[in-house]
């Protein structure tokens, strides 16, 4: 099955002038899933019916990254967009995609970094409308800068999540633990949508993830009846 972020990759890959290898493994790793082959979850992979889309906005490597989320979100929601992000160059379906009267667009992104009037916190869209999500796929660092240097994006509003929560990520270290993966920024966006069956998979998909890459990293087996496999099944 290929999604957008899955081309997005492809194309990612054809112009790199050397071979991408992820630090730490240079293990084969399954094209489909981004784990090694000993621990695929292919067959795991849960899409679910949801109103709201995703369009992702991936900073240059962020594709090639196992570990990246912005995957997971593209195996659960139907219609998930991908554009990689340049600072002098913008595809142009991207703004198209902004434009399209089918869709109420929404920059995540946090408030206090933002012009309050353009701060939303609550998903309203209009009649007709679907609600589409635009994340910065990219570290810290990286989406403060997109989010500078990305004109396009200057009239959209910016729905700031207030998330309970700390992240549960753990195949990347933050600074902040309350610092969010762009897949848990996802699932919130979804509940505020009302599309709280994908919002839980979209949850559970992100335990499974984790939990299969952190075990094919440390050569241990897989238990398919742990509480994360059985929350994910029980939605699928």
């Amino acid at each position: 099955m290929s999604h957008a972020v899955a081309r997005l990759r492809a194309e990612r890959l054809a112009r790199s002038l050397k071979p991408f290898t992820a630090r730490g493994s240079r293990e084969p790793r399954c094209p489909g899933c981004r784990v090694a082959f000993s621990h695929c979850l292919c067959d795991l992979r849960p899409p679910v019916p949801s109103n709201a889309g995703m369009c992702l906005i991936m900073h240059d490597v962020e594709p090639l990254k196992p570990s990246n989320t912005g995957w997971l979100i593209a195996d659960v929601v139907a219609d998930t967009s991908a554009f990689g992000w340049a600072r002098t160059e913008v595809d142009p379906a991207l703004p198209a995609l902004l434009a399209d009267p089918q869709w109420q667009p929404y920059l995540v992104f946090p408030g206090e970094f933002v012009a309050p009037e353009r701060v939303v916190s609550q998903v309203q869209t209009e009649p007709g409308k679907r609600p589409l999500f635009v994340l910065l796929d990219a570290t810290w660092p990286e989406a403060r800068k997109m989010f500078r240097k990305s004109p396009y994006l200057d009239q959209l509003p910016v729905l700031s999540l207030q998330p309970e929560q700390l992240s549960r990520y753990r195949l990347r270290r933050s600074k902040r633990d309350d610092h969010l993966c762009t897949s848990e920024v996802a699932s919130l966006c979804l509940e505020l949508a009302g599309d709280q069956r994908a919002a839980q998979t979209l949850d559970a998909y992100l335990d499974v993830f984790t939990n299969h890459y952190l075990n094919a990293k440390h050569q241990r087996p897989i238990d398919l009846d742990d509480a994360a496999h059985q929350r994910l099944r029980a939605l699928r």
